[in-house]
């Protein structure tokens, strides 16, 4: 199977507002490589803050790398003005205009009313709800609605940007099936960026840990999440099994100190040495 997409040592930096005269730059993305799949579903792993979703962002051409390379291996339909790498955010907001009715958002893709009809049965948006604005749906069904509006743009590579927050297991298991299927009856390449690394076991093929802008781990998910070699990877499953919070985290991890290694979460590692 080939590769539809491939990031070669890709690093981002950007300058923040200018501190007491002295600008500054913060590098968010350091030598970041990985490739993805033709209608594989790639899982990105990671806490906030570790560089998710500004690789998201230059994926899509939303922001430009400061050093390296995006390979797209499609040839882009020039007649099409949709990126053929689309973004579902984590606020769906940006999608549904909370005063419009969905399907009038829905026609906006100036595709046929059969097509419409097929990823709105494909993404499970009841009909009854097409003629309801955006701000009379409940978050799954923004949600839903934003993702059959991304579908319509007939997308190479689908990014889901946090997905699964602030939903309950059930909800989580729903989306879950809702992606494969997606996936499936599409081919569409997809990569789900999530702080849950449990939640990709039965979704994605390959899984990329992320820290403070660089690979902690990457590879098949199955082996992954069975033997995970580093101990960010484990840390993270840990907090996904005990249901713990990051401030709990924060608490089991020794004190950092001087020492300089390559390691980005070494300062925080407990198994650290000198």
């Amino acid at each position: 199977m080939k590769n539809i997409l491939q990031v070669k040592d890709l690093f981002f930096s950007e300058k923040p507002e200018s501190i007491a005269g002295n600008p500054g730059v913060t590098e968010i993305i350091k030598g970041v490589s990985f490739d993805l799949g033709e209608g594989d579903i790639l899982g990105v792993a990671g806490e906030s803050g570790s560089g998710k979703t500004t690789i998201a962002k230059l994926l899509a051409g939303i922001k430009k790398p400061s050093q390296g390379n995006i390979i797209y291996n499609f040839e882009r339909d020039k007649k099409k003005k949709a990126n053929p790498v689309q973004i579902l955010f984590q606020n769906s907001d940006e999608l549904i205009n909370p005063l419009r009715r969905i399907s009038d958002m829905l026609n906006d893709s100036g595709k046929s009313i059969d097509f419409q009809n097929e990823i709105i049965s494909l993404v499970g948006v009841d009909r009854e709800l097409l003629d309801r604005k955006g701000y009379q749906l409940s978050g799954g069904e923004r949600q839903r609605a934003a993702l059959a509006r991304i579908l319509l743009a007939e997308p190479k590579v689908l990014i889901l940007d946090e997905p699964f927050s602030a939903q309950d297991s059930e909800s989580q298991n729903n989306f879950v099936a809702l992606f494969k299927k997606i996936n499936h009856e599409t081919n569409v390449s997809m990569i789900v960026i999530t702080h849950n690394l449990l939640i990709l076991k039965n979704l994605s093929d390959k899984v990329l840990i992320l820290f403070g802008g660089k690979i902690m781990e990457y590879g098949l998910t199955d082996k992954i999440l069975a033997k995970p070699k580093h101990p960010y990877t484990q840390f993270l499953l840990k907090a996904d099994e005990y249901s713990l919070t990051r401030d709990d985290f924060y608490e089991q991890v020794t004190g950092s100190n001087s020492v300089k290694s390559p390691c980005a979460f070494y300062e925080r590692c407990s198994q650290k040495t000198d």
